[in-house]
Formats: structure tokens, sequence, C-alpha cells
């Protein structure tokens, strides 16, 4: 949104159905057969033992689980329809369901782009410190996933100081991926503190913890033990899968999104069994397979396509869901990086996606985030809402007494009507280039990314707005491994 316009965030999408009615039937009935006859490997202890108390089959030599398809429908009926993510401050609330649409950053990459000199280095604590007091700038982003990995903590400290450094300087909902059991726990402690309570935590979560499946259908050991103690915490939890179409799934679209679909529930079942009506978010990062040296391909529109499709299958459940798009391959900020980031976006946001993460940021196969694609994917992301909000038309917007006073021949400048929608029906950019080349070149004929390197450093140049001092000062003592 802009600041004198309204905001787009929320708004529903759908409009777009890659799959046909027969063909989403289709999906869920391959994913079904997959698994009462296939089954999925259970490597965690916690989440085996949850299954073994049930009506499934559980192979213990090979700690192979196949779940009868009334019992698989029956856990996804007691996970929520709908999933609300608490920001610090109560604007930046978000309802995930139906098919409301938001977006955020994501990723966990290495590397960022140095905002001096434009070279690529190993991101440190301190730039997401800097990332999350952007995005709390930024309108369109309306979720921070903590998008880097500081390389400078010791990687037993990580958790508790990425989450802190996500709330503390950035007052929309923080959600994240943990790498240690400890680091969970460290992490709920800090949010309770923050949230006043445990009680007030899972009232109002102001974090959530992703949990991830590895494809083919597979739940790891230590992943499926942080799936069940967050689930058992109240505290929302994301099952994101992975699967990559042509190398860790059939190369068929259909074929990668039934893994996808089976992985991801996999995810739901077991948050289900550790703590029924967990508000868990059923979750998509399928994308494309690189079929001459197998890397990650993350710009492709069969990404865009895969991650739609997943949005219509997490309708057909009637779960919230998690997609993935925004991303670009290029090394740089060009147009590629333009046309690849909106594209995926778009058809992810079109088919109501819930929430769409690496909306923002991420280039390079998602190994590197960059400052300025934040602020431009920023600028594509508030044109995509415009587009997904559609046109509205009723006796207001369709102005006939307007047209009839003014005639033929007149004019519509000056009219009431146009002040009083202006702003609400156009996007008013706030990066772009409207200019005439003669004003441009006066202006010092900046493109896109000089315009974005300095609203980048406007934004960084003012106070941020962190966490109450008592607040701070309870945690810092609490938690000695946070770095400042």
């Amino acid at each position: 949104m802009t600041k004198e316009g309204m905001s787009f965030s929320g708004v529903e999408g759908g409009s777009y159905r890659p799959l046909s009615e027969e063909s989403a039937e289709r999906i869920h009935e391959t994913a079904m057969r997959v698994f009462e006859e296939v089954g999925i490997e259970v490597n965690s202890d916690r989440a085996l033992d949850l299954f073994r108390d049930t009506d499934a089959r559980v192979d213990e030599q090979n700690r192979r689980v196949r779940v009868p398809r009334d019992m698989v429908m029956n856990l996804v009926s007691k996970a929520p329809s709908q999933v609300i993510l608490h920001g610090r401050v109560k604007k930046h609330d978000l309802t995930l369901g139906g098919s409301r649409v938001y977006a955020g950053t994501g990723g966990t990459a290495l590397n960022v782009l140095d905002r001096k000199d434009g070279h690529k280095r190993v991101a440190t604590l301190d730039d997401l410190k800097e990332i999350a007091r952007l995005v709390d700038n930024l309108d369109n982003i309306h979720l921070f996933m903590l998008p880097t990995y500081p390389t400078d903590v010791p990687v037993e400290k990580v958790d508790v100081n990425r989450f802190f450094a996500g709330l503390d300087n950035c007052r929309k909902h923080v959600m994240g991926g943990v790498y240690t059991l400890e680091g969970i726990n460290q992490v709920i402690r800090m949010a309770q503190i923050i949230a006043g309570s445990a009680r007030k935590l899972r009232e109002r979560p102001i974090i959530s913890i992703i949990t991830c499946t590895i494809s083919p259908f597979k739940i790891d050991q230590l992943y499926g033990d942080m799936l069940v103690t967050v689930a058992r915490t109240g505290v929302p939890v994301v099952c994101p899968a992975e699967p990559l179409s042509g190398s860790t799934a059939p190369v068929t679209l259909a074929g990668t999104l039934t893994v996808q679909v089976v992985d991801s529930l996999a995810g739901v079942l077991i948050s289900q069994l550790a703590n029924p009506g967990t508000p868990v978010i059923f979750g998509s990062v399928a994308s494309s397979t690189d079929l001459r040296d197998l890397k990650y391909i993350t710009g492709s529109v069969e990404t865009g396509l895969l991650n739609a499709a997943g949005a219509q299958m997490a309708q057909f459940y009637k779960l919230p869901f998690y997609a993935t798009g925004g991303m670009t391959d290029s090394n740089i900020i060009d147009a590629q990086s333009g046309y690849e980031s909106s594209i995926t976006n778009l058809l992810c946001a079109l088919a109501g996606a819930n929430f769409i993460h690496d909306a923002a940021g991420l280039m390079e196969f998602a190994l590197t985030m960059s400052y300025e694609k934040l602020v431009i994917d920023n600028e594509i992301l508030g044109m995509i809402m415009r587009a997904v909000k559609g046109i509205e038309v009723n006796d207001e917007t369709l102005a006939f007494d307007v047209m009839k006073k003014v005639g033929p021949g007149g004019h519509f400048v000056s009219s009431k009507h146009t002040r009083n929608h202006m702003r609400q029906e156009h996007y008013m950019p706030t990066l772009s280039s409207r200019e005439f080349r003669e004003r441009w070149e006066e202006q010092g004929s900046k493109d896109t990314f000089m315009r974005a390197r300095e609203q980048v450093e406007e934004i960084l140049a003012k106070p941020g707005r962190r966490l109450p001092p008592d607040v701070r000062n309870t945690i810092l003592t609490r938690f000695p491994e946070i770095v400042g």
C-alpha cells in the first residue's frame, strides 16, 4: 500500500485455478494411495510413538508408516481451517485461510549483497537486524520470515539470536526455522516474555516455527522431534515440503504436486497426533531441477504453477497455505530478476496462496539476499496485490451520476469522485519513475536499482522501533547467548 492509500494485504485471491476440480480430486486420490500403499519413513522416535497408538500400520524394522485414508482425513479435519499470525502490534495481525493473500520474506540465505559496494559477502547478525528494520517499513511485505543465517554466531546460539533480531527490530509477525531442540525452547521462552506469559503467547502468537519434511516421504529425526515439540506448545507450526521436479519428485508437475501434498500432509498429521487442534500451516517449496547439472531452480514459471496448484490443494483440504514465489536465479538485479520474481509471485497470489514466502529480497538460487531487491519486490508486490483485488463494480464505482453531470466532452480531473477514489483505485508507486525523460535526467538519470538503494539508506537512517526497554533488558539478562 501507499501511506495515503488503503492496504491491499489480505485481499481475496483464487481467481486463477491451474487445476480443474477433477484434477484436484485425482491429486488427492493419488496422495491417499501413497499414504496407504507406499507410506512415509519416520525417523523421529517421538513422531513414530504417536503413530504406534493409531490404526496406521507401522513397519518397525524400516520405520515405515502406512496410514489409512480415513485416518489421514480425520486428522486433517482436526487442524484449524484458519490460523491467525499476530504482529507485535495489532495492525500487523494476519488471518491465514481460505484464499486471503499475504506476502513475506524467507530463505535463510548465507550471503548478502553489500549495501556499500554491491559485492556478495557472507551474512552477519547485523545484516539480519537491518533487514528486519527495512521490512518493518515496507508496506507490501506483511510478514517477516527470518531470511538470512548469521555466519558470525555459533550454531548453538543461532536460534535465539535470529528470533531476537527479528522481534527486536520488526513489529510484524516473525516466522523462522530452528536448528536445535534447545533453540526451540529458548525462542518460545523469549516470545512468552515479550507476549506477557505462556497463555498470552498462545492467544496471540507473535512467532511461528518451521519444520520440514524431506522429499520424498521422509520425516527426519531432528525435524520430526522438533515438530512434536512445537505442536505441544500451541505455537503455530509450518510444515513445508520441497520436492524438486525431476530429482526428488517425478519430472511431471502433477507427480511433483502429489509428492508435495503427501509430504506436507505428513507434517499436518504428526502435529494433530501430538496436539489435536494445533495451529498448523500446510506448505510448499516445490520447484524445478536444472537437469543439466541438478541444481535447484527458483525462478521458473513451473515454480509458480506448482505453488499456485498447491494453494488450490490447500483450499481442497481447508488448510492455511504457505507458498513459495518471488525468487530469481539471476546473479544481479536485472530484467531477469524482475520478471522471474513477478511471474511466480503473481501466479501464487492470483491462486489465493495465503502466505507467499520468499516473496521479497532473494536472488541467486536463494543463496543471496539483497537489500535493494527487498525494496524493488515491495513495489512489485504492491502492484500484484492491486491486480489480485480486481475491479470492484457497484453504483459508486460505475459513476453513472458523475458521468451524467460531466456530460460529453467534459473532464473528471476536478471531480470530488476522483478525489475520493484515486488513492484506493490506483496503486501509487513509491519506487517507480513516471517522469518524462527530461525531468528524469534532471533528477540524475537514476535507474531502479539506484532509486532502491537510496530508499534503503533513507529507511535505515531512521531510528528503529525496538522492544520496550524493560522487556528488552529482561530478555538480555535471561539469555546471555544473545549478542547485543
